[in-house]
C-alpha cells in the first residue's frame, strides 16, 4: 500500500482483484456497440435542440458552431486520456478509481465527490427538462396536463419523478437490458436530429452568418461583474456577451452538451473486452456527436439572424423550433419535442448509471457505507441504484433546475484535468502496466487537455466558481468525518501494522 494517510494509493492490481469479490461482482456483458450507444445516448439530449440556439442568441452569435468545435477539441484530448485509463484499469468508478491509483485517497475522494456533483445534479436537471417536453408532447395528442403542480411553497414535478423511478428500476434489473432500451431510443432521436438538419438546409441564408463573431456588447448596470466569465473579468473585459470573450464563454457553455462520454469509462468493469471496447466506445461516441452538434449549430444560425434567437425580456428562450417557426414549418416543433423527449430519456438513464457506478466503487473501498456495494442476483448494485434514484427524485421533483448547467460543467472539467494529469503520473510510476490503448504523444496530449479544460473553466462565471468551492469544502468535511476512518485501505494498513479491523 504505497503512501500513508491522505496520500495512500490503491494499486491497479488490487483494484482489479476487488472486481472478483462475489458480493460486489458486476456482470461483464457489454461490447463496443453497447458502449457507443451509451455514449451517444447520454450526450445527445435536449441540448442539441436548445443549447445551440440559446448560446447563439445570448452569447456567441453565429460563431456558436466554432464554440462547439473548440469544446470538442478539449473533450477529444481528455477522451484520449480516459481511453488509456479505461483500458489499463477496467474498474467501475472512472476518474475516482484512476485518481486512487495515482494521487492517493484524499484526491480520489475529492474527485468522487466531484463526480456526484456532475452526475446526480445533471440527472436531476435533465429530468426536469424531460418533464417540460412531456407536457408539450401530451398537448400534441390533445391532453393539456401540467407536469409540475404547486405543493405548498414548492413545485411538485411528477413528470421528473415518474422518469427517474422508471429508469432506476430498469437499471436495477440489468445493465444489458438498459443498453437495449438505450439503443432503440437513441436510433429514434438520431433520426430526428438528421431529419431536422436535412429539412433546415433548405432554409439557410448565408447572410445570417455575418458577422460570424458579432461585436462585443457594452456592459450595463443590469450586468453584474460576477456573472461575467472569470477570464473576461481577469483580463479587464466589460462583458462576455458576443465578441471574442463571447465565443470563448460559448465554448464553455456548450461543453454541457458533450458531458457524458466519460460515463462510458464507468462501465469498463462490465465490458467483455475493456482493453479494446472501452477506448472504441469513448472515442467513437464523441466523434459521432461532434459531427451532429456542429451540423445543428450551422443550420440554426443559418436559418435566422442570431438576434432572433436571443432570450426575450419575459425570459422566453429560443430553441431549434424557434428557427423553424419563423419559416412557417410548424410541424418541426412537434418533431423536435418528440426527439427531445426521447433524447432526454436516455440521458437521464446513463447519468443515473454513471452516478451509481461511482457510488458503488467508493462504497467498495469503504469511503461510503459498504452495504451500497453489494450486488443483486442480476449483477447490479441494487442498493446504490435505489439510493441514487431516491436522491435524484427528491432533487428533480421539488427543486428548481436554474443555474445547474454551469455547476455540472465546472465539476466535469475538474475531473478531466485530474484524469489527464493521472495519465502522465501513471506512465512514470507504472510503466510496466499492460495498456490496451495508449494515448499518443504523452505528456504533450495530456498537458494540452489540462490547459484546454482550465481555459474552459476560466470562461465560466465567477459565481459558478464560488458555488463549486462551497461544494468541494463540504466534501472535504465529510471525508474527515466519515471516509478517512472507514477507508478499507486504511483499515488494511492498520492490520498490517499490528492493529485489528472488523468488517
Amino acid at each position: 500500500m504505497p503512501g500513508t494517510g491522505l496520500w495512500r494509493t490503491k494499486s491497479v492490481e488490487q483494484s482489479i482483484l476487488d472486481t472478483d469479490e462475489p458480493d460486489t461482482k458486476l456482470r461483464k456483458n457489454l461490447g463496443t456497440w453497447d458502449l457507443i450507444v451509451f455514449g451517444v445516448s447520454v450526450v445527445i439530449g435536449a441540448g442539441i435542440f436548445t443549447l445551440a440556439a440559446r448560446t447563439a442568441g445570448d452569447v456567441s452569435g453565429p460563431s456558436v458552431s466554432l464554440a462547439f468545435v473548440l469544446s470538442a477539441i478539449a473533450c477529444g484530448l481528455a477522451a484520449l486520456c480516459y481511453a488509456e485509463f479505461a483500458s489499463t484499469v477496467p474498474v467501475a468508478g472512472s476518474a475516482y478509481t484512476y485518481s486512487y491509483a495515482t494521487f492517493g485517497e484524499f484526491i480520489a475522494w475529492i474527485i468522487g465527490w466531484d463526480l456526484i456533483l456532475e452526475f446526480a445534479v445533471a440527472a436531476a436537471a435533465v429530468s426536469k427538462g424531460w418533464s417540460v417536453y412531456l407536457e408539450e408532447v401530451l398537448k400534441l395528442i390533445g391532453l393539456s396536463v401540467p407536469t409540475s403542480l404547486p405543493l405548498g411553497p414548492l413545485q411538485f414535478d411528477w413528470g421528473a419523478l415518474l422518469l427517474v423511478v422508471v429508469l432506476s428500476t430498469l437499471l436495477a434489473v440489468g445493465t444489458k437490458l438498459s443498453a437495449r432500451v438505450s439503443l432503440v431510443i437513441t436510433i429514434i432521436k438520431v433520426a430526428v436530429v438528421l431529419l431536422v438538419i436535412v429539412v433546415g438546409l433548405a432554409y439557410i441564408n448565408a447572410d445570417n452568418y455575418t458577422p460570424f463573431i458579432p461585436p462585443a456588447e457594452q456592459a450595463t448596470e443590469d450586468s453584474p461583474a460576477i456573472e461575467q466569465s472569470l477570464l473576461s473579468l481577469m483580463l479587464g473585459g466589460q462583458t462576455s456577451t458576443y465578441g471574442m470573450f463571447g465565443l470563448l464563454a460559448g465554448a464553455s457553455l456548450v461543453f454541457f452538451a458533450f458531458i457524458g462520454f466519460d460515463i462510458v469509462a464507468t462501465t469498463a468493469e462490465e465490458t467483455k473486452n475493456p482493453q479494446k471496447n472501452a477506448p472504441r466506445g469513448i472515442l467513437g461516441s464523441l466523434a459521432i456527436v461532434t459531427v451532429l452538434y456542429v451540423a445543428v449549430a450551422l443550420v440554426v444560425t443559418g436559418m435566422v439572424p442570431y438576434t432572433d434567437l436571443a432570450t426575450t425580456e419575459d425570459g422566453t428562450r429560443a430553441t431549434l423550433a424557434t428557427a423553424f417557426a419563423q419559416h412557417g414549418v410548424t410541424w418541426a416543433a412537434a418533431i423536435i419535442s418528440v426527439g427531445a423527449l426521447a433524447g432526454l430519456t436516455t440521458v437521464v438513464m446513463v447519468l443515473l448509471l454513471g452516478q451509481t457506478r461511482v457510488l458503488f466503487a467508493m462504497s467498495r473501498d469503504g469511503l461510503m457505507p459498504k452495504g451500497l456495494a453489494k450486488t443483486s442476483t442480476a449483477g447490479t448494485p441494487m442498493r446504490a441504484t435505489v439510493l441514487v434514484g431516491v436522491v435524484v427524485v427528491l432533487a428533480a421533483a421539488f427543486f428548481p433546475a436554474d443555474k445547474l448547467e454551469e455547476m455540472v460543467n465546472v465539476g466535469t472539467l475538474f475531473a478531466f484535468i485530474l484524469v489527464s494529469l493521472g495519465v502522465i503520473v501513471l506512465r512514470r510510476t507504472r510503466p510496466d502496466l499492460p495498456r490496451g490503448f495508449r494515448a499518443p504523444l504523452v505528456p504533450f496530449v495530456p498537458i494540452l487537455a489540462i490547459l484546454a479544460c482550465l481555459w474552459l473553466m476560466l470562461n465560466l462565471t465567477a459565481l459558478t466558481w464560488v458555488r463549486f468551492l462551497v461544494w468541494m469544502i463540504a466534501g472535504v468535511v465529510i471525508y474527515f468525518l466519515y471516509g478517512r476512518s472507514h477507508s478499507r485501505l486504511g483499515k488494511e494498513g492498520d492490520v498490517a501494522n499490528g492493529g485489528s479491523v472488523t468488517s
